[in-house]
């Protein structure tokens, strides 16, 4: 009895540390992306290149590239690396040509001695490009107004080499698209909020702007060229600092991108992403595996308490005070970000998704290096 007793203290223990930090993370990180407050530099409009990397996106290509060359802007190129394409893209890209002068292909044609991941398309973009001004997005992505790139761009004072953009998905019916959504959602206000808070440590493809000069001086990718995916966080969580990084997420200023359409696809997308997670600093390591170790204990802890009735009135306070605090926070988020319908969802997915992200991990460990594929 007496052992039972002392263990379960121990539990109550760790179960309400883990609440401490559980609330650390949401009022600290997260609460500070619907507090930020942009600042108006419209009258910042330097010149830009906005680089596409794309391989077999006929389709995609014909439906959002529009939008990215009919922006709002005075001085911009866009410049699409085709890369490899055995569709139709040549054929939707040529037709393009014709409408915009502002458009610029750069064809990587295919070589059976030469396999290369998107790395190279993207240097192939940013070598092309003639500003200092650089902005990323895909070819299946669709900004959401002809203001997105002035809002990107407008932060690239003297000391600004980074702006981290918000890059969601579209909207669409199923349980799936909710968890991509609220997953997509969830790693947003977590980088943007450290970022917010002085600890930036990476950006999205979809929506990402840093300078040209900084990338050369850095050489480029560096060390990283090998791994699969990282064109875009790892640069970040290399170059990125307190003093050179801004964020940039109002309404005008998002993307969406066409979300995957069947768990396996995703998972194999999922698993793409979290290849870069060994390269990250050590100090953004430990943050990151910590919010999601604390919250599976919280919730052990929760379900082995409550079944025990151990301090159930503070167990059930404590879960309470951390349950009102997360949906509250996300409520708001959720309105700042643009992403409807996701809050009553939240308790399920939250319980899930570090099993979920555990299980992704550990079969990246288990399967054969992949260095050279493109997506």
């Amino acid at each position: 009895m007496f052992q039972e007793s002392l263990f379960l203290s121990v539990v109550f223990i760790v179960f309400a540390l883990a609440a401490a930090i559980q609330l650390f993370y949401y009022i600290w990180f997260y609460l500070a992306v619907y507090l930020y407050k942009h600042l108006d530099n419209n009258a910042l409009k330097s010149p830009v290149s906005v680089i596409i990397c794309a391989r077999n996106e006929s389709e995609n290509l014909r439906n959002f590239l529009p939008a990215v060359l009919e922006q709002d802007y005075p001085d911009y190129e866009v410049i699409v690396v085709n890369d490899c394409s055995e569709d139709f893209s040549y054929d939707v890209l040529g037709r393009f040509l014709q409408q915009y002068p502002h458009l610029k292909i750069s064809n990587v044609n295919k070589d059976p001695k030469f396999t290369h991941n998107k790395k190279f398309a993207q240097f192939i973009g940013i070598k092309a490009a003639k500003n200092d001004i650089l902005l990323f997005t895909d070819a299946d992505c669709q900004p959401q107004s002809g203001k997105w790139l002035e809002g990107m761009t407008s932060h690239f004072d003297g000391t600004t080499d980074f702006v981290l953009g918000y890059g969601g998905y579209l909207k669409e019916k199923g349980l799936l698209n909710k968890y991509i959504r609220y997953d997509c959602m969830t790693i947003a206000i977590q980088y943007l909020g450290m970022a917010i808070r002085g600890i930036p440590y990476m950006g999205v493809g979809r929506n990402l702007a840093y300078r040209r000069s900084i990338f050369f001086e850095n050489k480029g990718f560096g060390d990283y060229n090998h791994v699969i995916s990282g064109d875009d966080d790892l640069f970040v969580n290399t170059n990125a600092k307190k003093n050179n990084t801004c964020v940039e997420f109002r309404k005008d200023t998002h993307t969406r991108s066409v979300p995957s359409s069947t768990f396996k696809e995703w998972i194999a997308q999922k698993k793409r992403h979290l290849t870069t997670a060994p390269y990250y600093k050590l100090r953004d390591k430990f943050l990151l595996i910590v919010e999601p170790t604390t919250r599976s204990i919280f919730y052990t802890g929760f379900i082995v308490l409550v079944a025990s009735l151990f301090f159930w009135q503070y167990v059930l306070i404590i879960f309470g005070l951390r349950l009102i605090s997360q949906f509250i926070i996300l409520a708001l988020n959720q309105k700042r970000l643009n992403e409807p319908g996701l809050v009553g969802y939240s308790l399920f997915f939250d319980i899930f998704s570090p099993m979920i992200n555990g299980i992704v991990y550990i079969s990246n460990k288990l399967d054969r290096p992949r260095k050279n594929l493109w997506k």
